[in-house]
């Protein structure tokens, strides 16, 4: 009976598992995004969403998208985005800027940070997995 129940238990644990998640992609997938149709290593990535959003409030992205509702710059959760919404149009408009107002964040942002930034903005639209974007900003959390 011991034996049974050890060997069910062994069952179980190698039964289960666990989400595979790439923290730390490889250098390479951060290629630059203008060369042609790059895809976001983060893409579907719930912890990149996540930090995506820190970024935009540390990079005060929100002083001019305000939140991503508009106002110096344009809105983020518009159907229709000037510059494009594919992540490597959103990853280009980041890092090379665009006229009359977007600075080039190039060479002064990270490439994984931009591609966490263009995680998180595309989910303000709804362009990512519904499943990876939280219903509500973390500081909003409850704290435990």
């Amino acid at each position: 009976m011991l034996l049974l129940l050890l060997l069910s238990a062994v069952c179980c644990l190698l039964s289960c598992r666990r989400e595979q998640r790439v923290l730390n992609p490889p250098i390479s997938a951060f290629a630059r995004a203008t060369a042609g149709a790059v895809n976001n290593p983060y893409e579907g990535n719930a912890y990149a969403i996540s930090q995506g959003q820190k970024l935009f409030e540390q990079y005060n992205c929100s002083g001019c998208h305000f939140h991503g509702g508009g106002g110096i710059g344009p809105a983020l959760m518009d159907d229709e985005w000037i510059y494009g919404s594919s992540p490597a149009q959103v990853y280009a408009s980041i890092t090379e800027g665009r006229p009359n107002g977007m600075p080039s964040f190039g060479g002064r942002i990270p490439a994984e940070q931009v591609w966490q930034l263009v995680s998180y903005v595309r989910s303000l639209n709804n362009l990512e997995p519904p499943a990876t974007i939280s219903p509500r900003a973390d500081e909003m959390e409850a704290k435990r």
